[in-house]
């Protein structure tokens, strides 16, 4: 994963931010909060986990399928520039 490198410090302030996530869920379930409270803070652990997912998946699409130095109007590049959309809109 190399090319995680150019991004490393973007994702991993995202870990962080999910990891604070998970631990507000926690406190959330030792003090015995609602389950609605808890739930809608999974649910945003679950999204921000998800928006990670879509982050690496596009950064590896981009890197291992598409040329550098392929013009924009190949139908390799289209078809990786598809796929990254198709995770954004089920990821995202």
């Amino acid at each position: 994963m190399s090319h995680v490198e150019k991004e490393k410090a973007k994702l991993l302030n995202r870990l962080r931010r999910i990891r604070g996530q998970l631990e507000a869920i926690e406190r959330a379930v030792e003090a015995d909060s609602e389950c609605a409270r808890i739930l809608q803070q999974a649910t945003s652990c679950r999204g921000a986990l998800d928006g990670f997912i879509a982050e690496v998946i596009e950064d590896h699409i981009r890197e291992h399928m598409i040329d550098p130095g392929a013009p924009r109007d190949d139908a390799r590049v289209r078809a990786a520039e598809e796929l990254v959309e198709i995770v954004h809109a089920y990821l995202t």
